[in-house]
């Protein structure tokens, strides 16, 4: 026994002396490359001398990194998450500039801003140096392993043998987009649990699923993390009995829903059992939080930000990331200079923050949350539930079949292979559910093809007055696009009874008789605050006669729904439509081409306590798949129409069929119970290595056998 622990002892002591020697040659390499970075006095020195102040920099730098380091991140926990993650790559650096004041000699210098590239080497060259010299160790690789899962003991912790389950949400990723990524090679991963590839036969199914008619994330996780998604009719809507505008990617109104949701089933969330929720709106009753949204709001002891410092307290982490961030920013930039240089069509604004946004979404939030996934696996988790929100951001603005969003695709696969190859060192067998929430519709904006948005339109119904750049609601029309921008504009005039006059602009009437406007993708919701009930389609002709006939005969869009004293719910189209709710299976009127199922999404949400006085649909195109954006997006969801409504669910052939043989997988809810059935499976199933309640089994040595190496690399990667 005192062998053994003289052996280890030894082998630390000579990894630490092989990390000092090769992070003092970068010093020595890095001072004779940069200018502003010297070893030397002004008098010259000795090579023994150069090399000591390098090694003493070098000793001095790894203490710091290691004690100070984590303290600074635990300390920067309240900072914004976008700050940090650039703030922390100029603290290594002044890290690195203490070090060289304590340093004996005093003779090294660096200015500032060579500082931070000095550092920001040092720390990757040591980080990769230290894995690479860990991986020859069993001890030592167990515990480089268990240190990614963020343990605070020495042994890890009694283990189950039966399989655990990770979820993997890849947002706004349409089913038939997965399928063509597999198809174009683009997700060599998904490829090969589908069977796709030569020689390998399918560990996974794919299985469409459609959504409720608010295919947005707050809807759709809500369902599948706590089972119910009720009284959720778009992204954001108005409340008449608090007057107040839910968004549901709001810290408030996210924890308001989740309490929401939680009173409504009984029931905490689908990961109460041991579970985690990372990078995700909602915590679905999970302890182990990062990055999750409804638990932002809380001041004191908050756990979401905890991700951040498992993260960013390895300084290697922090140059990385923030290298990936800054070229993630400048391929934005550049792809959207070539967009608009090319004149693509559609196309909105990417600029002021955007690029900045894109690139937190698609580097930091994915790599925080990989991170916290691969510490949940090596710490034997039951079940784990992750976001990642790269695509949906990207598709967003470039389009979802673009080929900007075609290598977010290509990355977030690597991301999948690298959850996989972690998963076969875990202490217990994984199971890897891949889902999406929703897909994404292509199309222009509803602006850019009329010239107007949904509230100009609304206004116009009402009698109110139009902004001047309303007026013309094409403006220099496109040839295609001119009969449709004809009869917007007939429609507008129609509904104005009399052309606006200049001074009508500034004679605005009382706030609360004026109607709240609200877009979430292709669904826009119209509610009259000063009317405290939900008001009924006679209610509205008498006060604004104009104002449904107008909304219902323009060409961009589909339908609306209404709330009728006579028929209980209408649903509204041109030309006169009116097809009341129960009439909808035997006459769907305008909900026909948006295919089966609308009728019952129509109905369910008509339900709903907090439905908006108008809610309207977008026009859909079935041929191209496209509908018109209320909002600037030219990839949208949230409404009806096309891919948005048809999300995935990716599953281990190991579980049963989601459902039965032509039955279909409808609605968020129907999700979160067929993820119940499977924890149960898995929690019924004897494990295929260790025994229940034993210590976790040690993961296999690199070399051992192929592939292990890599994941010890891939795992320093998502750390």
């Amino acid at each position: 026994m005192g062998g053994e622990r003289w052996r280890r002892c030894a082998g630390q002591v000579g990894r630490s002396a092989a990390v000092w020697a090769v992070s003092t040659v970068t010093m020595l390499v890095l001072a004779w490359i940069l200018p502003d970075f010297q070893l030397r006095s002004s008098d010259g020195d000795s090579v023994t001398t150069i090399a000591l102040t390098a090694a003493l920099g070098a000793g001095a730098f790894g203490v710091l990194s290691a004690v100070v380091w984590p303290l600074l991140v635990r300390l920067l926990l309240l900072v914004p998450a976008l700050v940090l993650g650039l703030l922390v790559f100029f603290l290594n650096g002044s890290l690195l500039l203490l070090a060289l004041r304590i340093e004996p000699s005093g003779q090294a210098e660096a200015a500032p801003e060579t500082a931070v590239i000095v550092a920001a080497a040092m720390s990757a060259v040591a980080s990769a140096t230290g894995g690479a010299l860990a991986v020859r160790d069993d001890d030592a690789y167990r515990r480089r392993l268990y240190r990614l899962a963020d343990r605070r003991r020495r042994r890890p912790r009694s283990c189950p043998s039966t399989p655990g389950t990770v979820v993997i949400q890849l947002d706004g990723v349409g089913h038939d987009v997965l399928r063509d990524a597999v198809d174009r090679g683009l997700m060599p991963t998904v490829a090969r649990w589908l069977g796709a590839v030569p020689g390998q036969p399918p560990t996974h199914r794919l299985t469409p699923w459609r959504t409720d008619w608010s295919s947005q994330t707050g809807a759709s996780q809500l369902g599948i993390l706590h089972g119910s998604n009720h009284d959720v009719p778009a992204f954001r809507w108005y409340e008449k009995d608090t007057g107040e505008v839910m968004v549901s990617n709001r810290p408030r109104n996210a924890l308001e829903l989740q309490r929401r949701a939680v009173r409504r089933t009984g029931d905490g969330g689908l990961l109460t059992d041991d579970g985690a929720s990372r990078g995700n709106l909602f915590t679905g009753g999970a302890r182990e939080l990062a990055l999750v949204l409804s638990v932002a709001v809380r001041r004191r002891g908050n756990r979401s930000r905890a991700g951040y410092f498992a993260y960013f307290s390895d300084p290697a982490n922090a140059v990385r990331t923030f290298l990936s961030f800054v070229a993630e920013t400048v391929r934005e930039i550049g792809q959207s200079t070539r967009a608009r240089l090319r004149k693509e069509h559609p196309r909105v604004s990417r600029g002021g923050l955007y690029p900045l946004i894109r690139a937190f979404a698609t580097v930091v939030q994915r790599d925080v949350v990989v991170a916290a996934v691969v510490g949940d696996l090596l710490a034997g988790r039951t079940v784990v539930y992750a976001d990642l929100v790269a695509y949906d951001e990207v598709a967003h603005h470039s389009g979802p079949h673009s080929r900007d969003a075609a290598k977010v695709l290509q990355r977030l696969d690597r991301s999948l292979a690298l959850i996989e190859k972690v998963a076969e060192h875990a202490p217990r067998p994984y199971r890897i559910v891949v889902l999406s929430d929703h897909g994404q519709s292509p199309g222009e904006t509803f602006r850019s093809r009329y010239g107007l948005t949904l509230g100009d339109l609304v206004r116009a119904g009402c009698g109110l007055p139009v902004p001047r750049r309303a007026r013309h609601t094409l403006g220099p029309a496109r040839e295609e696009e001119s009969q449709t921008g004809a009869e917007a504009r007939a429609v507008v005039r129609a509904a104005l009874h009399r052309p606006v006059e200049e001074h009508e602009e500034e004679q605005r009437p009382a706030r609360r008789s004026e109607p709240v406007v609200l877009a979430s993708g292709n669904l826009g919701l119209i509610s009259f605050p000063d009317v405290p009930h939900r008001m009924s389609q006679e209610e509205i002709d008498a006060r604004h006669p104009a104002l449904l006939p107008t909304l219902a005969n323009h060409p961009g869009i589909g339908f609306l729904l209404v709330r009728s004293e006579k028929h209980g719910g209408l649903v509204l189209g041109a030309g006169g439509a009116r097809v009341p709710l129960d009439d909808l299976d035997t006459d769907p009127g305008p909900l026909a081409v948006f295919g089966p199922g609308a009728a019952d999404a129509v109905r369910r949400t008509h339900s709903f306590p907090h439905a908006a006085d108008i809610m309207v649909n977008s026009c859909y195109d079935p041929d191209g798949g496209e509908v018109l954006a209320f909002e600037e997006q030219i990839g949208s969801h949230g409404g009806l129409g096309g891919a948005q409504s048809r999300p995935f669910l990716l599953s281990p052939l190991a579980f049963s069929p989601p459902v039965e043989d032509g039955e279909e997988l409808v609605g968020a809810e129907q999700v979160h119970r067929v993820l119940r059935r499977w924890l149960r499976e898995a929690a019924e199933e004897d494990g295929e290595t260790g025994e229940a309640g034993g210590e976790a089994p040690l993961p296999a040595k690199a070399g051992r056998s192929g592939g292990t190496g890599e994941a010890e690399e891939a795992g320093e990667q998502a750390a």
